[in-house]
């Protein structure tokens, strides 16, 4: 059953930096690809150490993040996390559980890889904000003043 609206989901993901470039388009056709979910507090929805291979977005609720049993301070609210394990399946370095009931959507590794396949537009705009990404990383671990 659907949540959300696809206009819904679209202006979701633009706040993700991984699809900031996409076109409105471009955007539904991720969309598209993404369930719909809702579950209690207490929910886990990645477990530390596991391998990832989701990218979530909270569209409401809250999400709380612990490493080695320790709560993790996060500034702000999170809209979405886990967009590394859609291009690299690596270790979760984090348990997330639902703080709240939550309402939210998911696009899974399979279904992105298939649509970076068969779009190459898309794929070259997700490389180049994972290229911004790490390059902002890199400043920030160079400057740490800055960051």
């Amino acid at each position: 059953m659907a949540l959300f609206t696809q206009d819904t989901k679209v202006k979701c993901l633009q706040r993700a930096p991984l699809f900031a470039d996409l076109s409105r388009k471009e955007l539904v056709e991720v969309a598209r690809l993404a369930d719909d979910l809702e579950v209690d507090a207490g929910t886990v929805l990645a477990k530390e150490g596991d391998i990832g291979r989701e990218f979530f977005v909270v569209v409401e609720g809250e999400v709380e993040f612990t490493r080695r049993g320790k709560r993790l301070r996060v500034d702000g609210p999170v809209d979405f996390f886990g967009e590394i394990s859609l291009v690299e399946h690596t270790p979760r370095l984090a348990t997330a559980t639902a703080k709240t009931p939550l309402l939210f959507f998911v696009l899974g590794a399979r279904e992105f890889n298939t649509l970076m396949d068969d779009n190459p537009r898309i794929e070259r705009k997700v490389l180049r904000a994972l290229g911004r990404r790490l390059l902002t990383l890199v400043q920030a671990e160079d400057h740490p003043n800055l960051a």
